[in-house]
């Protein structure tokens, strides 16, 4: 009697992916995909907005560290005050120079003093004070949180229960900001004394001219939008070096480039935020 072959289990099928791609297939297009600058980018911005985020919830719910903003405000007067005012007194005088040069070729030098004020007070003072805010003092920052990182002290810190953002973030990005603010006052009165030895003595301006012409174009909300500039610009240069300073990584040679990548970032960031700002302002002001 025959008995009937038996009959083996047929290899299951294997299905193709989307688009008829196999696993394999999808394995490295997803690699290429998270290897690409795009995509980076996109992880970097998320990740910023996420410890944005956290650092907002973190200063208005939690018990804020005065002696380390003390510290850390300090810190940031020391290494940005003196670059602030050498950056200030060549960079308001050229501009107002170059002011000046208009009105005497128009005949109207006795405005000199309009011209400076509508310089310093609503562009020159925010950007020169917090460009070396950026420039000395978010890199300081974003050293010394880098060091602690590839040390692991951060990772100590929250081993035992210490919120980093509260201990570290918190104060520095509240010291640059109240930093900003100080520097932007400093160079504004920098500026605008500059502009009056230039007009009056080199460039023949009247000096009482100079002087009651400073109001003639600038007033009160003028100096006080040009000090939210201030403010605000120091708290994404802050938020930036704290960012890629706790995100250091590669050992001493991450930490170097992090501090470069500071500069850079904080720069874009501030340039942008001014345009938005003064764009605002001055719609906000026209139609009042």
């Amino acid at each position: 009697m025959s008995t009937a072959p038996e009959l083996t289990p047929a290899a299951p099928l294997r299905r193709p992916g989307p688009a008829g791609m196999s696993a394999g297939s999808r394995k490295i297009a997803n690699e290429a995909l998270r290897g690409s600058v795009a995509f980076k980018a996109l992880s970097t911005f998320g990740d910023f907005y996420t410890f944005v985020g956290k650092v907002f919830r973190t200063m208005f719910t939690t018990r804020f560290r005065f002696r380390e903003f003390v510290s850390q405000a300090w810190f940031i007067t020391t290494v940005s005050f003196g670059p602030a005012l050498l950056v200030a007194i060549p960079f308001c005088v050229v501009i107002i120079f170059q002011v000046n040069q208009l009105l005497i070729q128009i005949g109207a030098v006795d405005l000199a003093g309009a011209g400076a004020a509508v310089a310093v007070v609503r562009e020159i003072g925010p950007i020169v004070s917090v460009l070396v805010v950026a420039g000395a003092g978010a890199t300081a920052i974003c050293a010394d949180l880098g060091s602690r990182k590839i040390r692991e002290e951060i990772d100590a810190l929250v081993t035992l229960g210490i919120d980093p953002i509260e201990r570290l973030v918190v104060p520095r990005v509240v010291a640059s900001m109240l930093v900003g603010l100080a520097l932007n006052g400093m160079v504004t009165v920098v500026g605008l004394v500059g502009g009056y030895f230039f007009s009056v003595v080199l460039q023949g301006a009247t000096p009482g001219l100079y002087l009651s012409d400073l109001t003639l174009l600038v007033g009160l909300p003028d100096f006080l939008a040009s000090e939210a500039k201030a403010a605000i610009f120091g708290l994404l240069a802050g938020l930036t070096a704290c960012y890629l300073g706790l995100n250091a990584k590669g050992g001493p040679k991450g930490v170097g480039e992090a501090v470069n990548q500071t500069v850079v970032f904080a720069f874009m960031l501030l340039f942008a935020a001014n345009s938005v700002i003064s764009a605002l302002f001055l719609q906000i002001k026209l139609g009042a």
